[in-house]
């Protein structure tokens, strides 16, 4: 959603590399385009306008660090606006003193409200929470139906006493809602409250009594974030008519222009509190400011990325894995390639991981253009495999080789292709393994002790002089041959420090995927 922007906004920031301090004209052009890039997104004038005045006093302040060039004075100075706009940090969830905590949710009409209630219910119920969704959005055809899919899809229950399609009292059902989680002890209760197709009176006074009938502890708007400017003008009327505590933005994955994103928070005052960015139930998470700027930005998200791998990865299994190969002998199989590349898998497209990674914004396109299908075909080939031949790969023959791609539906080239990959892989991981359980190849801390070095240097022929005159004139003596010194080891039992050849042939040596590999030589 905010290509468009980021583009912008580091075209802008290129133009000041090289220069060591930032001139009023420097601070004039830069804020020009900053501003024209945030018009062209769809960002409130009033916003632009607040914005643009805050980068402008503080580039021209005593707030600048003197140890920064000038774009990076000016792209500091812009992920801290960016981050206030947004809502400055993190608003976490309400929950009542007394259960049940109850949250309901208000928007127009296709904004996402059905789908996002099962989103939040399957968030809520990965904290630990027992939540229930409620019908009561009895007006739409087939919204009822709808929800109960959607909870079915979470595992989350849903409380559907009227069928819909006009059919039943909205405020009733919210209301029986309320006994029913009391007495089932549901901890949470989502409402799914009717859509609008604009700011209908009728309809904002039904939500104005779904809202006094249950008391929420929070309500939720929950806004389109492609609609643009109408989502501002909109959460006002909704402000004004019934309230909201926080803003929830669905479908930040399109590919609109992302005004509304930038905007709501500052002109309702109100935090945005959730983000939806796909169309899984999983592609939801509570939203951080920092983050967001830092994405806008084209600096990656880090943090996001780890809690995903923490998510996602299995402590236990990703240690046994980085055990067998750091004990070199081959118990790293093909099994465990299989595990973690699935691993990475769940936590998304590998698009999406990749566009988290910081410095890949420079790389948009190639990103967007990797073929999932790779990792399919990988899969197959592995699949198609025997226990003991995924085990041992060294099993593998020409015979095999040429049942495994027949059971696969690939080529041997493809079959060969993995197997040497998968070596490379494992060869270059084992000799970074060691060299970090023995320390760096030319740095401190894992080399010899001082006293081993100048043993080693003694058998090297090196000799120290005799404070004895008598020895010191007696003829040299051939020194027997030193044996070769031994290579740094763990104490632990781990592979001992290779050398930093070794460690640029594993390098050299491996390939990347194909798709991959393609991918990093465009973006250079």
């Amino acid at each position: 959603m905010f290509d468009t922007l980021q583009d912008r906004l580091s075209a802008a920031f290129r133009n000041l590399r090289g220069k060591t301090r930032l001139t009023p004209a420097d601070i004039e052009a830069t804020t020009r385009e900053i501003r024209l890039a945030l018009l062209e997104a769809d960002v409130n004038l009033v916003v632009v306008k607040e914005f643009i005045a805050a980068v402008r006093e503080r580039a021209a302040g005593v707030e600048i660090h003197q140890a920064l060039n000038a774009g990076q004075q000016i792209v500091k100075i812009v992920n801290d606006e960016l981050i206030a706009i947004l809502g400055g940090q993190a608003r976490p969830l309400r929950f009542a003193k007394t259960p049940p905590t109850v949250i309901m949710l208000a928007g127009l009409q296709g904004s996402g409200k059905t789908t996002l209630a099962g989103k939040l219910g399957r968030w809520l119920r990965s904290q630990g929470h027992a939540p229930l969704l409620v019908a009561a959005d009895l007006q739409r055809p087939n919204a009822v139906n709808q929800l109960q899919v959607v909870g079915e899809r979470a595992g989350v229950h849903v409380f559907a006493p009227e069928p819909g399609n006009g059919v039943g009292n909205p405020v009733q059902v919210a209301r029986d809602s309320i006994a029913h989680a009391q007495t089932k002890l549901y901890d949470v209760v989502i409402v799914d409250t009717a859509g609008r197709l604009g700011v209908d009176a009728e309809l904002m006074q039904q939500a104005a009594d779904i809202r006094d009938a249950v008391n929420p502890t929070e309500i939720l708007f929950v806004v389109d974030a492609m609609i643009g400017q109408d989502a501002v003008n909109t959460a006002r009327a909704f402000a004004e008519g019934v309230g909201f505590d926080g803003v929830v933005l669905s479908k930040l994955d399109g590919d609109a222009r992302g005004g509304a994103a930038l905007s709501i928070a500052r002109v309702t005052g109100r935090p945005i509190m959730f983000a939806s960015n796909g169309e899984g139930l999983d592609d939801f998470d509570a939203f951080h400011p920092d983050r967001m700027a830092s994405r806008i930005l084209g600096m990656g998200d880090v943090l996001t990325l780890i809690e995903q791998a923490e998510k996602t990865f299995d402590a236990e299994q990703t240690a046994k894995a980085a055990e067998k190969l750091l004990k070199g002998k081959g118990e790293f199989g093909l099994d465990d390639f299989l595990q973690q590349m699935q691993a990475v898998r769940k936590m998304g497209p590998l698009s999406k991981i990749l566009g988290m990674m910081p410095g890949m914004g420079q790389m948009k396109d190639q990103i967007n253009n990797i073929d999932e299908r790779e990792i399919d075909r990988i899969e197959a080939i592995i699949y198609s495999m025997t226990p003991a031949e995924r085990a041992n790969p060294k099993l593998l023959d020409g015979s095999r080789r040429a049942r495994i791609a027949k059971g696969s539906g690939t080529q041997v080239s493809d079959v060969n292709s993995l197997v040497n990959r998968f070596y490379d892989a494992r060869k270059m991981m084992q000799s970074l393994g060691g060299a970090m359980a023995g320390g760096m190849p030319g740095m401190g801390g894992g080399g010899r002790r001082p006293a081993a070095r100048q043993q080693a240097k003694k058998r090297k022929g090196g000799k120290g002089v005799s404070g004895n005159p008598a020895k010191r004139n007696q003829p040299a003596t051939t020194a027997a041959p030193a044996e070769p010194a031994a290579s740094a080891g763990s104490p632990f039992g781990l592979p001992t420090q290779p050398s930093e050849a070794e460690i640029a042939k594993a390098m050299g040596e491996f390939q990347l995927p194909p798709d991959l590999q393609k991918l990093l030589n465009q973006g250079k």
